[in-house]
């Protein structure tokens, strides 16, 4: 069972990540040879699952020609049953969609937000993993510090600068979003951008500062983006994002003010919501709203709110 009860996609990861195993970089090279072990073939950051029956992660193993050539050493995912589970990147110009359906395999690659809606949760939360590793794993070949080519350590946890020494990790960049309510309405924005072109409408939400606690960040962004000064952060719940690497801390918040004088910079449009209008876009009745699928955690944000599920507030400073 997950211990995110709130159950998001991407949140239900089953590996055990092999903190002490990882401290054996000999033990990790030699369990990728394995014969038990799996590997996840990450296409240009897609991910591969297969097709036939219900969608799944197609998992391959080292005697599998397909995942021969590597463009660098497998990272570790972690250890299920025993079995140790690694990711590998592959590009469509050494595995090209031409090469797949002529070794007929039932094998696809799917960006990871539409991948996420048909995996099971526990398929998600490592694909979820694998592609964000990857992604960063990328970005960090070279050193920040000195510009030296690095090379990876602890099974992909760390990537390390022969030229000053310096060790990197991979990074998560914390994001908080949040659902201000006032009585029987709620606050949502429409951001420019994806969103403008439609009658979406989502919760508000932004990158944490540095040097920030999690409801100065939220009540930041909420004056940024809609003018509305906030009280009583409440925590909800959290999702990791792989697009490319964030952690969405959802909150619900109250609003100390009503008048909404949005960034015409960053958004399109804010407005208040009532719940009756709400609850029709949650069962698609409503010809006005639109608010994210399941997959977001804007999505049950929103619904915890519309039916109630409200928790108590861990802050009443605000």
């Amino acid at each position: 069972m997950s211990i995110n009860g709130f159950g998001h996609v991407f949140a239900r990861n089953p590996l055990d990540r092999g903190e002490v195993e990882r401290r054996d970089e000999k033990k990790v090279g030699r369990m990728s040879n394995h014969k038990s072990s799996l590997f996840l073939a990450i296409r240009d950051l897609e991910i591969p699952v297969t097709t036939s029956g219900e969608i799944s992660l197609h998992w391959m193993k080292r005697s599998d020609a397909f995942i021969s050539n590597e463009t660098e050493g497998p990272i570790l995912l972690g250890i299920k049953d025993g079995i140790y589970h690694y990711a590998i990147r592959i590009t469509v110009e050494s595995h090209p969609d031409i090469l797949i359906s002529k070794r007929n395999l039932n094998l696809k690659f799917m960006d990871i937000r539409t991948c996420g809606q048909f995996l099971s949760p526990e398929d998600a939360g490592i694909a979820a993993q694998a592609r964000i590793q990857l992604y960063w794993h990328e970005r960090m070949a070279f050193c920040s510090v000195c510009g030296s080519e690095t090379f990876m350590k602890r099974g992909g946890q760390v990537r390390k600068c022969p030229g000053c020494g310096t060790e990197h990790f991979p990074r998560t960049d914390p994001v908080i979003i949040v659902l201000v309510h006032d009585g029987d309405e709620c606050l949502l924005g429409q951001s420019k951008g994806r969103l403008q072109q439609t009658n979406m409408y989502s919760a508000l939400a932004g990158f944490m500062d540095q040097g920030e606690a999690i409801e100065e960040a939220v009540a930041r962004e909420v004056k940024e983006e809609a003018g509305i000064e906030i009280m009583n952060v409440r925590y909800h719940s959290s999702q990791p994002w792989p697009l490319p690497h964030s952690l969405m801390i959802g909150c619900h918040a109250e609003a100390k003010t009503r008048d909404i004088m949005f960034d015409r910079e960053e958004m399109t449009d804010v407005q208040w919501f009532s719940r009756n209008e709400i609850l029709k876009a949650l069962s698609g009745k409503s010809d006005l709203l639109q608010i994210p699928m399941s997959l977001a955690i804007a999505h049950h944000l929103i619904k915890a709110w519309a039916k109630q599920e409200l928790i108590p507030p861990y802050n009443q400073g605000q």
